[in-house]
């Protein structure tokens, strides 16, 4: 065995009733290695690491520090032996501060007071070691989600962690961000902190990582390094075949103008925007994190306040003070963020299918749960949702079949103007696929789409057009046919 082998993880099993989450499944990290794990949503990445930090125990099999055994049966477990867990969805308390995030639940203290002089000092010696620009004393609700992350990363470090996992770190941050995000790790590394990366862009895999490992369907499938392999094979690893055809696009001859948007303004993040969405087209919105896009569709949807300017759908001027006055005009619009905005993670799949359209299956006091279950089935199978059974608690399928679930619930409502608000975030590639060709569908049953997108492969193959934003503005649009990388980085840098 290798005296540089920090993590073993050997034949682990975990089931779950009527699912086998895990099976017999080896990791194995080094110190001072980032090592990716990858697999499509479902695959077992989630389940595998809360078997590591201690959120679920394993039926079978064992976990080795350092080549000793180690029983982890909890979180207190897991952090002491060094194990440290940054969730996709951060877990630090807003309106405390950056410090006693840090400390939380360990605070020094003086006599039977919290010392936050202290903690406070040894905040600022933390955050000054990794070049981080905000006070001890400042509130993470007034940090940006990359300052947010950082503040995990220093929480994770301030207890000694040698083993620290990262779950879709880069999901929503900006480039320069990612770059900060890289060089943080690259010191980690030199003081010999393994790090296990889980994320869905497979670019960043040949920029920050030494090996990858990856599962399918739960099983052990292999181990390469990075520096070995090609998308190609590593796609082929994940999802058991090739994807020839990942963008499901079949353009055809826009409709009808559906809705026209004109000197939209909300007072504060929206600035004079105008643009038009035709039938049968999917409309690409770009630009940087801030550049205005989904205040923009928030305002368009009744969720913001209009500040001035106009809105016409199929025609007629409207003037939405609610959500519910917009669906009532046929649209829809699935958010960003779906633990806040999106889903009901206590409730079931059917419930999340179906909260949207009530009225179908209720009337009065009568509930016809027939109905509701044939909508909910409807929507599961349309989306390819993978779920043990409509009853399954939502919070327990992966992301991206929560992603369905969202998507699936807001189709039930039968909109004719769809927004998409960063559809595929958080989605593995397999499930990309399908949520594109759910798309390709909708625009050749007539509905028009308007994608919100950050990805520009995302952006460039599956839109008619594009209209780029900055700073709270439109400053271009692009078609189809004249649709490249360089064009929109120009548009989206403009001031």
């Amino acid at each position: 065995m290798s005296e540089n082998i920090l993590l073993e993880m050997k034949n682990i099993h975990k089931r779950f009733p009527g699912v086998y989450a895990l099976k017999d499944i080896n990791f194995e990290l080094q110190e001072g290695e980032v090592h990716a794990l990858l697999g499509e949503n479902g695959a077992g990445k989630s389940t595998l690491i809360k078997v590591l930090g201690g959120i679920f125990k394993a039926d079978e099999g064992e976990i080795r520090i350092h080549g000793e055994k180690v029983e982890i049966n909890n979180v207190f477990d897991a952090q002491r032996n060094g194990i440290a867990v940054i969730h996709q969805e951060l877990v630090l308390v807003p309106y405390m501060t950056v410090a006693e995030n840090i400390f939380l639940g360990r605070e020094p203290v003086k006599g039977k007071f919290v010392n936050k002089v202290k903690m406070n000092e040894a905040t600022e010696k933390l955050l000054r070691t990794y070049t981080m620009n905000f006070a001890p004393q400042t509130l993470v609700a007034d940090l940006t989600i990359a300052q947010q992350q950082m503040v995990e990363i220093v929480k994770a470090i301030s207890c000694n962690s040698r083993i620290l996992v990262m779950d879709e770190p880069t999901s929503s941050i900006s480039d320069k961000e990612v770059d900060f995000l890289f060089s943080i790790m690259r010191t980690l590394t030199q003081k010999k902190v393994g790090i296990i990366y889980i994320s869905h862009k497979m670019s960043e895999l040949w920029q920050i990582c030494d090996r990858v490992t990856v599962l399918r369907d739960g099983q052990y499938v292999g181990t390469e390094n990075v520096k070995d392999i090609t998308r190609d094979k590593l796609i082929s690893m994940m999802v058991g075949r090739t994807l020839e055809q990942y963008y499901t696009r079949e353009f055809q001859k826009p409709g009808d103008t559906v809705l026209q948007v004109t000197h939209l303004c909300d007072g504060n993040m929206v600035h004079d925007v105008s643009f038009e969405l035709h039938k049968n087209e999917i409309l690409g919105l770009a630009g940087l994190i801030g550049a205005g896009r989904s205040e923009t569709m928030q305002c368009i949807f009744g969720l913001k306040k209009k500040y001035s300017g106009s809105i016409c759908v199929n025609g007629k001027e409207v003037h939405f003070k609610s959500a519910v006055q917009a669906l009532e005009n046929g649209m829809a619009l699935v958010p960003e963020d779906r633990k806040l905005e999106g889903l009901y993670y206590v409730q079931s799949v059917k419930y999340n299918s179906t909260i949207e359209v009530l009225k179908k299956f209720i009337k009065g006091i009568y509930l016809n749960t027939k109905i509701e279950t044939d909508i909910a089935g409807k929507y599961v199978e349309m989306m390819n949702t993978k779920t043990p059974s409509l009853d399954q608690m939502t919070g327990l399928l992966s992301g991206g079949n929560q992603q369905k679930v969202m998507i699936g619930r807001w189709l039930a409502t039968n909109p004719s103007i769809l927004i998409l608000d960063e559809p595929t975030r958080g989605v593995d590639v397999g499930a990309k696929a399908e949520i594109y060709s759910i798309m390709n569908y909708l625009v050749k049953q007539g509905i028009a789409i308007i994608m919100i997108s950050s990805e520009l492969p995302e952006i460039i193959n599956m839109s008619d057009r594009v209209y780029v934003m900055a700073n709270g503005r439109i400053t271009g649009c692009v078609g189809h046919d004249d649709i490249t990388q360089e064009k929109i980085m120009k548009l989206a840098a403009e001031e």
